[in-house]
C-alpha cells in the first residue's frame, strides 16, 4: 500500500512539474530569451545532468543503430516538435497549448488505425470523438490567443503523435533513463546550431535565469525521473490517468502568476480532451492502451 501511495504522489508530482513547463518559458521570454536558446539551455542542462545519473547508476550507453536513431528522434523528431510547441507559447496562453498537446494520444490511436497497426473499440471511438469535439471547442481565440497560436498547438500535438509512434520502436530497446538522457542531449546539439546561426539571446534578469533554472531541473529532469520512478509503481493505466494533471496544472499556473485565462467554451474543450484522455487509457486494459503509451512516450523528453 506505501509503494501504491508513493506511486501516485510522485506521478501527480511528475504532472505538477511538466505543467510548470509554459510558466517557465513564459518567464524567459519577457527576461529576454529566445526560443532556439531557451530550448538549447533547458535540453543542454537536463542532458548533462541526466547524463550524471547514468553515470552514478552505472547505465549501460546505447550504441550503433540504437544510438543513431535516439539520436535522430533528439535532432529531428524533437527538435521540430518542440519548436512548435514554444513558438506556440509566443501566440497563446500556457494553459491552451497545453490542453492542445493532449490531442496526441488520440491522434495516436488514429494514426494506428490508419496504417492497419491497431483496431479501435468503441470506447476508444469514442475517446476520439471526445477530443475532436474538444479541438473544436478550443478553437474560440480570446485575448490570449491568436489563431496562429492554436493552429501551432494543434501542429503540436500532430508532431508529436508522430514522435510517440518512431519513438516507441527506439527508445523501448534503450531503456527509459538512456533514451531521457540521450534524446535531451542530441536535441540540446541541434538547438544549440540554430541558437549560433540566429545569435543567442540570453535572459537578461536573474529571473529569466531562474525561470531557465526550473525549465531545465524541474520541468524536465525531476519530472521524468518521478514519472519513470512512479510508472514502475503503479502500472501505465493509472500513470496515463494521473498525468492528466499536467494541463490542468498548466492553467491553474498561467491563472496564478500570468494572468491567464480561458473562456468558458476554451475550458469545456479541454475538459473533454482530458476525458478522452482518461477513455484511452481506461479502455482495453488487457491491451497496450494508446493513451498510456502515449503518456509514457510523452515522458520519454517532456513536452
Amino acid at each position: 500500500m506505501q509503494t501504491r501511495t508513493a506511486g501516485f504522489l510522485l506521478v501527480a508530482l511528475s504532472g505538477a512539474s511538466f505543467g510548470a513547463l509554459g510558466l517557465f518559458a513564459r518567464l524567459a521570454y519577457a527576461a529576454g530569451a529566445d526560443m532556439p536558446t531557451l530550448l538549447f539551455l533547458r535540453f543542454t542542462l537536463a542532458g548533462l545532468v541526466l547524463a550524471g545519473v547514468m553515470v552514478a547508476k552505472g547505465g549501460t550507453w546505447p550504441r550503433g543503430r540504437l544510438l543513431g536513431g535516439l539520436v535522430l528522434l533528439g535532432a529531428v523528431g524533437y527538435f521540430t516538435e518542440g519548436s512548435v510547441y514554444f513558438i506556440a507559447l509566443q501566440h497563446a496562453s500556457a494553459g491552451l497549448v497545453a490542453l492542445l498537446l493532449y490531442l496526441f494520444p488520440a491522434l495516436v490511436a488514429v494514426i494506428q488505425v490508419a496504417l492497419g497497426r491497431e483496431h479501435l473499440s468503441r470506447p476508444r471511438w469514442l475517446a476520439v470523438g471526445l477530443a475532436l469535439c474538444g479541438t473544436a471547442l478550443t478553437v474560440d481565440p480570446g485575448p490570449d490567443a491568436k489563431p496562429l497560436g492554436i493552429a501551432l498547438g494543434v501542429l503540436s500535438a500532430v508532431i508529436y503523435a508522430l514522435y510517440v509512434l518512431s519513438s516507441a520502436r527506439v527508445a523501448g530497446p534503450a531503456g527509459p533513463l538512456a533514451a531521457s538522457t540521450v534524446v535531451p542531449l542530441s536535441a540540446g546539439v541541434a538547438f544549440g546550431a540554430l541558437m549560433l546561426v540566429k545569435g543567442p539571446s540570453f535572459p537578461q534578469t536573474p529571473g529569466g535565469w531562474g525561470a531557465v533554472a526550473g525549465l531545465a531541473l524541474l520541468s524536465t529532469v525531476v519530472a521524468m525521473l518521478t514519472f519513470f520512478a512512479g510508472l514502475k509503481r503503479i502500472g501505465p493505466v493509472n500513470t496515463s490517468l494521473l498525468s492528466t494533471l499536467e494541463p490542468v496544472m498548466a492553467v491553474v499556473l498561467g491563472a496564478l502568476f500570468l494572468g491567464e485565462r480561458l473562456s468558458l467554451r476554451q475550458g469545456l474543450g479541454g475538459l473533454l480532451i482530458l476525458v478522452a484522455v482518461v477513455v484511452l487509457a481506461r479502455s482495453d486494459p488487457g491491451r497496450p492502451e494508446a493513451g498510456a503509451a502515449g503518456a509514457q512516450g510523452a515522458r520519454t523528453t517532456g513536452a
